[in-house]
């Protein structure tokens, strides 16, 4: 298998490239300090294997992060760049089968994934000489799972590719489908566990679709979230099992796609609104609040053409797609805290409110950097830049059309989830206090989160590359700090678990609140500094990137 070319060319042409090496040194240095964290400061160890356990929890929480976060990035651009390069047809027209270039995809993919799981190898033998840990029972499961993961989420990557055409909607689709498939599917089992019928029962086989699951009960924490009920049966076996059936179903998919039909699209000429009949254009009108077929009126005056364009160049820029994410977002706001509202008497408005922040994060941290990401970075790459300079505008018109075109559809997401917090508010009047504060935690989260895409858009030339950084440096500052306090006590003290949850404004927001299990964290106003000097630190950053950028060539 490692003889075959295609998998010498993904798998030599991955290493090659410098945020690979930069993945496999920052894992291994990663996973090292974990471990040392833990490691006895003097000659003597816990018979009880405590310690051990606790270190060994860590090290495999922080794995499964990490894989979660570099496993799609790679596999997610394979097959659409051969698709933009036109070497994907030559592929096609070679001696080699399909099911041959997609074993030889997978595999050139999966080996950077398994050579960044040998790079922890030192430190889990490191955690294993602690003792207090079996290594059939333990440490072999806990690379036996990781590696089905790597599998499954490769296959998903590699399947997005063949549905897109550009390298960043790519990064963007395939992490948001992990983000379903490790978290949201969690979510219908927190609100149904022990309420028993059909219902509770399919909430508890989906949540075995996640992996989630199967880590916490072989590290021993498979009673978070649970609320005082015992998980029933052995979760492990049935994550592993739709762990090979969705891996199986995702690389007969790609199989079915990767032939010459791939290249044969046909595309619908369309129809403008104002050519057709008066009777037609009536109803349209009626039925539609934005028509998206109807012709557009030109730029006014004193409205900056930047972020028109913007607008227009996108799909979730168009009026009519914001229009059907804000109405979404409602929906799924009024119908969150109404479905949490049923167990009101027994959550509090604060597990609801919880709840809220969480679903809110989520969505600025899913596509804030689908929005901003490639603001700058592609028009550098495609060459537009130029093109920006040689209008009338100056580098401040520019860099503020750009921003408008992101500050306004997270703007209208934020705004479209408030009807939830008026529920709330109707519930428990006394906590209107605690949601002004939440509202500006979320704020800050939002505009750190735009900031940071950004300049990782102005410091870096291509916008996968951005895409996937911004990605990584979210999913690092606000998940990784969550990881942080999974294991409050368990090594991080109460000290360090605060000064983690600091950097995160998400966790700021759930801490106003008084969300279960952050209730005794005070993280304001301290939050609000450090994502106040982060923001304006980036800001600076991406307006010298421009500065630079503009200057003549």
């Amino acid at each position: 298998m490692w003889n075959h070319p295609i998998v010498q060319r993904e798998f030599i042409g991955t290493l090659r490239q410098r945020r690979a090496a930069a993945a496999l040194i920052a894992t291994a240095l990663a996973f090292s300090a974990l471990v040392l964290l833990g490691w006895p400061s003097d000659a003597q160890v816990d018979l009880t294997g405590a310690p051990a356990q606790k270190v060994f929890r860590l090290f495999g929480y922080g794995l499964l992060a990490a894989l979660l976060l570099l496993a799609p990035a790679f596999p997610a651009t394979s097959i659409v760049r051969e698709k933009q390069r036109g070497t994907l047809i030559l592929l096609l027209n070679s001696p080699l089968r399909p099911w041959s270039i997609y074993l030889g995809k997978l595999a050139g993919s999966l080996g950077f994934v398994l050579l960044l799981l040998l790079t922890s190898v030192p430190a889990a033998a490191a955690c294993f000489a602690m003792g207090g840990i079996s290594l059939g029972g333990e440490l072999l499961p806990l690379y036996a799972l990781l590696t089905l993961v790597a599998v499954q989420y490769t296959a998903w990557a590699l399947l997005v590719s063949t549905y897109v055409n550009s390298n960043d909607a790519a990064l963007r689709y395939a992490y948001g489908g992990v983000l379903v498939l490790a978290v949201v599917c969690l979510g219908p089992h927190y609100f149904l566990q022990g309420t028993g019928g059909w219902k509770a029962e399919m909430a508890e086989q989906l949540r075995c679709v996640s992996p989630i699951p199967a880590f916490m009960q072989l590290l021993g924490h498979s009673g978070v979230g649970a609320k005082g009920l015992v998980a029933l049966g052995d979760v492990t076996i049935r994550c592993v099992a739709y762990g090979l059936v969705a891996s199986g179903l995702f690389a007969a998919l790609t199989l079915l796609r990767l032939n010459h039909r791939l290249f044969d699209r046909s595309r619908s000429q369309g129809l403008i609104t104002d050519e057709r009949h008066w009777l037609i254009r009536t109803v349209r009108r009626m039925v539609f609040v934005v028509d998206p077929q109807r012709r557009k009126l030109t730029i006014a005056p004193l409205v900056n053409p930047v972020m028109v364009k913007e607008f227009r160049s996108r799909r979730f820029g168009r009026m009519h797609w914001m229009l059907r994410l804000a109405a979404a977002s409602a929906m799924a706001s009024l119908g969150l805290t109404y479905v949490a509202s049923l167990g009101s008497m027994d959550w509090g408005p604060q597990t609801i409110g919880g709840l809220m922040v969480l679903f809110q994060g989520a969505l600025i941290v899913l596509l804030t950097p689908a929005l901003a990401a490639g603001l700058i970075s592609s028009e550098v790459e495609s060459g537009g830049w130029q093109l920006l300079q040689m209008t009338p505008l100056s580098a401040t018109q520019i860099l503020l059309g750009k921003l408008a075109s992101v500050v306004w559809p997270i703007l209208l997401i934020l705004v479209s989830t408030l009807p939830g917090y008026v529920v709330m508010v109707y519930i428990e009047p006394a906590m209107w206090l605690q949601i002004r504060q939440v509202l500006i935690c979320l704020t800050f989260t939002a505009v750190f989160s735009i900031t940071l895409s950004l300049a990782c858009s102005s410091l870096l030339s291509r916008t996968a590359t951005a895409t996937a950084a911004s990605y990584g440096a979210l999913a690092a500052i606000c998940g990784g700090t969550m990881l942080v306090w999974l294991l409050r006590d368990a090594p991080f003290g109460h000290s360090a678990v605060v000064a983690a949850l600091t950097i995160n404004p998400l966790a700021a927001g759930l801490a106003v609140i008084r969300a279960p299990g952050f209730a005794e964290y005070q993280l304001i106003p301290g939050s609000w500094w450090f994502a106040a000097f982060a923001s304006t630190l980036f800001l600076a950053l991406v307006v010298l990137r421009t500065h630079q950028l503009t200057r003549p060539q």
